[in-house]
């Protein structure tokens, strides 16, 4: 019987396996970012100048603005380790088509053999990286159906791995924004969930190795470092009972992965100062601004009182870093102060949401960034999870929809949901909202044919709301999650079907940005309060799986 039921897992997680690659490859033939648009495209053609670049000149000059590389043209602004990607997918796309990356003659190059390359060098990224992290963490982190027993007494029980992993690779956000918009985000964060799944099982140095590597691949893990560092640092506190020379062994041994990963990977930039310093030049560029389009954080939204894009750029660089740094004291503090495994997926939320509140230099698909750390929660507070996720997804609509992959974005959507409801509805069912109306129905029903008097509908209620003691919480909740997604999609229709004034073209991208602002400062708040509850455990230095509690 176990045999069979493992059997049967398995079988789930090759299925939804199968069914993410084909959403994948089927978002691959809507449009992509700047297709036939000239003179600058969009990032499609951005990711395809860095492979021109990278494979026809030398490494020193990728990042230099030189007559063969013109940085006002999609210079090279992320870090090395995508610059080497960047030269392996380019190598490989000079030999299949010499026209895909010839110098300065392969600018706006589009044809249909090379969208196929493309598509298909992302694709490969993504089954080789992200989808087998995810699969890996779900499996060795999130407890079976016998880890599950107790709390399925108790009405409270978290999706299992087969379907977490199912519902975690059919997340429409990265399928949008890597297989339709265009980019590689599958690697870096296919690395950070490595490098939690490490940490959880108490491998530190692969963890610290392994973060390297995805902050090396995108700078943006940035979002993602606080939590890394005070849950290692931590660590090497000595614990009752340990000297203080195993502590520094421990931080000896990290700081060692650390500079020796960032040796390697920086190595043919290191020979010249010059080098070194415009490399970090082009990964954090002051000059851009505080924000590009209309994202969903804090400064966009105020913007509309007070016109932070007109404020030297010096000071609103101060600004946003005594905010965001204000906005990680709590959690990264209660993180190093009580270290638990059972806090660190929360405190990777609250950092990636610190920063994209009040960062600087946020894009829309930054949102990704917290969207990954609450898919790793998700098993464990699905509600609130799924209901995060679909905002995130509505909060880049602007995106999706100068892309031309609204419809795309409307099928993931849906299938999304639909996947979501059917996972919840099995896992609980008697615990369901679905079993309860039918009940009260049939109750109804009995009534009206005098089967039974009108008394039995309140015994149905309160029965139900008897054996699970947070369904007020959870009716509460689920009202207000489906007001909160249905005014997400009437803005969206709304911006389909409505034509904005002359005098207020931004009008539809602006009031999106706001809703889920708003939303995402109160899931802020809400995970804040979900870690600062979870108390310090002694059996935390034991390499054990997390649950909800």
């Amino acid at each position: 019987m176990v045999a069979l039921k493992l059997s049967c897992e398995a079988w789930l997680v090759i299925f939804g396996g199968l069914l993410a690659v084909l959403l994948r490859a089927s978002t691959g033939l809507h449009p992509y970012s700047g297709e036939a648009t000239p003179p600058m495209y969009g990032d499609y053609e951005a990711q395809r100048h860095w492979m021109e670049i990278t494979t026809n000149l030398d490494v020193t000059e990728w990042y230099h603005n030189t007559s063969h590389n013109d940085l006002q043209y999609w210079g090279l602004d992320y870090p090395p380790l995508t610059a080497y990607h960047m030269y392996a997918c380019g190598s490989i796309a000079k030999f299949l088509n010499e026209n895909y990356t010839k110098l300065h003659d392969s600018r706006g190059y589009e044809s249909e053999g090379h969208k196929l390359f493309m598509r298909y060098s992302v694709l490969i990224s993504d089954v080789l990286i992200f989808l087998p992290a995810i699969i890996i963490y779900y499996w060795l982190t999130v407890p079976d159906d016998k880890g599950k027993k107790k709390k399925k007494e108790q009405g409270i029980v978290p999706l299992g791995p087969s379907t977490s992993i199912v519902l975690a690779l059919l997340y429409p956000g990265i399928i949008l924004i890597d297989h339709g918009h265009f980019q590689y985000n599958c690697v870096s964060l296919g690395l950070a969930v490595l490098a939690v799944t490490a940490l959880l099982c108490e491998k530190d140095i692969i963890a610290s190795f392994l973060f390297c590597l995805a902050l090396n691949y995108k700078q943006m893990e940035l979002y993602h470092a606080p939590p890394f560092f005070f849950y290692l640092l931590s660590t090497c506190v000595p614990k009752p009972g340990q000297g203080t020379l195993s502590g520094l062994q421990k931080l000896s041994k990290i700081a060692a992965t650390v500079i020796f990963t960032f040796t390697v990977i920086w190595l043919p930039f290191l020979f010249s100062i010059n080098d070194v310093l415009q490399v970090l030049h082009r990964l954090f560029p002051v000059a851009r601004g505080i924000f590009e389009d209309k994202v969903a954080n804090i400064w966009c939204a105020l913007n509309i009182f007070y016109k932070y894009r007109e404020v030297e750029n010096t000071k609103m660089v101060r600004a946003c870093l005594t905010a965001t740094v204000s906005a990680l004291v709590p959690s990264s503090v209660d993180l190093f102060l009580r270290p638990n495994k059972k806090k660190f997926v929360l405190a990777l939320i609250n950092s990636s949401l610190a920063f994209f509140l009040f960062g600087y230099q946020v894009h829309e698909k930054s949102i990704l960034l917290a969207a990954v750390p609450v898919l790793l929660y998700m098993p464990f507070d699905p509600i609130a999870c799924f209901w995060f996720l679909c905002l995130t997804t509505f909060s880049m609509s602007p995106l999706l929809l100068k892309d031309r992959l609204t419809l795309a974005a409307f099928a993931l959507k849906i299938f999304f949901m639909v996947s979501f409801k059917v996972s919840a509805d099995h896992v609980q069912p008697q615990f369901s909202w679905a079993g309860y109306y039918r009940n009260l129905l049939r109750t109804l029903l009995n009534v009206e044919y005098n089967k039974t008097n009108a008394f039995n509908v309140i015994t149905v209620t309160y029965d139900h709301f008897k054996k699970n003691s947070e369904a007020v919480i959870a009716l509460a909740l689920h009202v207000i999650m489906s007001i909160s997604l249905t005014g997400g999609t009437l803005l969206s229709i709304a911006s389909l079907i409505l034509k904005p004034s002359e005098r207020y073209p931004d009008l539809y991208p602006l009031l999106t940005s706001i809703y889920c602002a708003v939303h995402f400062v109160g899931f802020f708040v809400y995970f804040n309060i979900k870690q600062l509850n979870i108390p310090q455990q002694d059996e935390d230095v034991k390499n054990v799986k997390f649950d909800s509690s």
